[in-house]
This record gives structure tokens, C-alpha cells and sequence, in this order.
């Protein structure tokens, strides 16, 4: 069983009956839920991934000492605290009666600082294209087991939807990335006999590709090293999982090299056509960097459209 379900039992069968009935008063005010970092967060966690920082437990968030106030906020503290030490075979690991960095009770304001730099949720527009992928993911990811005045959730909402323009935005930088170091610069490094140099190129043109197939399946990507189990699972553009791993797994000979650079332009051709599809580029070629200042062209906001291409990467 997975560790989402884990906590979802646990809240359920242990938490749930004595919070409705002990804290009924302020019960509409909290959301229960487990998200944030981990890999349980992302139902990626297995035998291995459980050697640390994995037990039953789940958050609750609490909004500010206006509605809950500290004598409140103490109480859930002490009550999660006196939960079971064990459940389904797990012990949860000794921690503070606030439960530590994960688990137990969080202001919510605190909880979004810390992964996004903003207590309500609400990002700028300067945020939105700055801010790590990977901590807008940590906000939304997981499940909300509860949530009565839908506060949590209705945040969740609107985080997991970028501003068009600073996908756009993104994506024109990525796509330069890719242009850069995988259609021109890896095979002069190959002409140079600079194979790490050309290893380096290759991995900047996955690394940015990878950017690429998240930003255009409306997905957060995730810790790099969720990236490529997380990429099996996007709806389209997932194939490209095996033939990333080979790209930055092979060495660099000459035979391979050739292969290696027509693979680059495949993955250049598909991501074209992706963006032809939908409209994103007015271009007409095989060549990554016309598209992407040609994506950067179909931005809205002139104020994002006019800051330097690389901006956001």
C-alpha cells in the first residue's frame, strides 16, 4: 500500500472520530491532507524510498491566530501527538508534539511561505516567473482528505494553473536551451574531441527538453530525481522518458555521437510539431531557436514579453 493511502487510513480510522467530536468548534476551519515534499506526496514511494522519513502521519493545517489561536493550535498539537506510534506495521518517528517539518499541525501561512514565499497563495507575476516548479508541485501535489470551508483546496486551485504567458514565457527560454546545446553546440564539441564538453551540451538539451514536455502538458516537474519516473506518466510527449535516459547514458563515440544528434533532432521535429498544433509558433523550420523566439512573439503582457529570453530558465 501506498504511503498516501497510509496516511489516509490513519487519519480516518484514528484521527477523524476524535477530531469531530473534540474539536468540533473549530473543525470547519482545518483541512487534513499529506502533500508537500516526499515521495509518498507523489505516490512514488517503495520498499527503498522508506529508509527514511516515511511513517503514518498527515497535516493539519490551521489558518491564522485570529480564527485559531494558540491555546487551540496547542491542543491539536497535543492531540496528534497522542496518536498511535504505530499503525499498519509503521511507527512514526520521534519528532516534536507539533510533528515535525511534514507531518502534524502547520500554519497554513507557514506552510506556504516555505515552499512558495507568499502566506495566502497569491503570487506575483514576478514570482510566477521565478519560483522553482518543484515548489508550486509541493503545494499541490498529494490529496486533501479534508477540507470543509475549502480554503486549502480552492488555493490549490489556482496554483496549479501557471499564467499562460509565463508558461509561454518558460517554454521560449527552454526551447533556446535546447536549440543551444543540442542542435549547435554538442556536435562542435564533437568536432572538437571534447566528448565530456559534448556529455555537458547533451545534458543541458535533456535537462531543458525535460522542461519542455512538463510546461506542455500543464504539469509542475518535479525534484530532478522524480523527473524521469514523473515523465513516463504525462499524457503526451511520455516516450521520450527511454530516449532521455539514453541520450545521458551512452558515450560519445563517433558512431554514437551521429546517433546521438539525429535522436536530438527527432526530439526537435515532435516538439515542433507539438507546438505547431496548438498554436504556440508561427514558425516554419526545423529550428528550435526561431521557434522559440517565436513562442516569446505570442506573448500577451508586453511587460513579460519584453524581458530578456532567458529570463525564467
Amino acid at each position: 500500500m501506498k504511503g498516501i493511502e497510509i496516511s489516509k487510513k490513519y487519519y480516518e480510522q484514528e484521527a477523524k472520530p476524535i477530531l469531530e467530536r473534540d474539536f468540533a468548534d473549530i473543525l470547519s476551519h482545518i483541512a487534513i491532507a499529506l502533500c508537500g515534499s516526499g515521495s509518498e506526496c507523489l505516490g512514488f514511494d517503495d520498499e527503498i524510498s522508506r529508509d527514511h522519513d516515511f511513517e503514518p502521519g498527515f497535516c493539519i493545517f490551521i489558518p491564522g491566530e485570529d480564527i485559531i489561536d494558540r491555546k487551540a493550535a496547542f491542543s491539536l498539537e497535543r492531540f496528534y501527538a497522542k496518536l498511535p506510534k504505530e499503525f499498519m506495521g509503521l511507527k512514526r518517528s520521534m519528532m516534536s508534539p507539533v510533528g515535525g517539518n511534514r507531518h502534524g499541525v502547520i500554519r497554513l501561512s507557514d506552510f506556504l511561505n516555505e515552499k512558495i514565499g507568499t502566506p495566502d497563495g497569491n503570487l506575483s507575476i514576478e514570482a510566477w516567473l521565478k519560483i522553482p516548479e518543484y515548489s508550486l508541485l509541493e503545494v499541490t501535489n498529494g490529496e486533501v482528505f479534508f477540507d470543509k470551508d475549502g480554503t486549502f483546496t480552492k488555493i490549490r486551485e489556482h496554483l496549479s494553473n501557471m499564467p499562460a504567458d509565463v508558461v509561454k514565457k518558460r517554454l521560449a527560454g527552454n526551447l533556446l536551451i535546447m536549440a543551444q546545446a543540442g542542435q549547435y553546440n554538442y556536435t562542435r564539441c564533437i568536432k572538437h574531441g571534447e566528448k565530456a564538453a559534448a556529455q555537458m551540451a547533451v545534458f543541458e538539451f535533456v535537462n531543458a527538453a525535460i522542461n519542455v514536455c512538463f510546461l506542455l502538458n500543464g504539469k509542475y516537474r518535479p525534484f530532478y530525481k522524480w523527473c524521469f519516473r514523473s515523465l513516463k506518466e504525462l499524457k503526451v510527449l511520455n516516450e521520450f522518458s527511454d530516449t532521455f535516459e539514453y541520450l545521458i547514458t551512452t558515450e560519445n563515440d563517433d558512431a554514437t555521437a551521429e546517433t546521438k544528434y539525429e535522436i536530438i533532432e527527432d526530439v526537435a521535429m515532435r516538439i515542433i510539431s507539438e507546438l505547431q498544433e496548438r498554436n504556440l509558433t508561427d514558425a516554419i523550420c526545423g529550428d528550435l531557436e526561431k521557434h522559440a523566439y517565436s513562442v516569446n512573439d505570442k506573448i500577451e503582457d508586453s511587460s513579460i514579453r519584453n524581458l530578456h529570453i532567458m529570463y525564467c530558465v
